[in-house]
């Protein structure tokens, strides 16, 4: 039991240095945090039911994340609920100035406050019209 102790007191006691000085021990903090927060993540995402959405919009609503939305899934399944998530995703773009537009047939993207979403003169019109 005695050398139990000692052997413990060993390893948590440091040697005294030269000169009778203890040698000095620096840690390296590094802040990931900033590096991390200035990336933007591109992510995606399938939505295979209503309740998918939830995740999406709180990503968005974080600000670093660009969702690429595969709503294939949801459009085989559920129209009616498909559109009820877009309008959701929707108003939570506008909600957060971010932007959000079709990207193919199968694909949404969207895009917080310090992004736009490119659109043709062709694309622009025909979003017009829609309105």
């Amino acid at each position: 039991m005695k050398d139990f102790f000692l052997r413990l007191r060993e390893k948590f006691t440091q040697p005294v240095g030269e000169e009778g000085v203890e040698p000095q021990n620096y840690v390296e903090v590094t802040s990931g945090s900033k590096e991390e927060k200035s990336k933007v993540v591109v992510r995606p995402f399938v939505m295979e039911e209503f309740e998918d959405i939830k995740e999406v919009l709180d990503v968005i609503r974080e600000g670093s994340t660009i969702a690429l939305i595969n709503i294939k899934p949801l459009k085989d399944k559920d129209i009616v609920e498909l559109k009820r998530a877009i309008s959701k995703l929707r108003k939570t773009c506008e909600a957060i100035e971010g932007d959000i537009a079709g990207f193919g047939e199968d694909y949404v993207v969207a895009v917080p406050y310090f992004a736009s979403i490119y659109r043709s003169k062709a694309m622009a019109e025909k979003a017009q019209q829609k309105e």
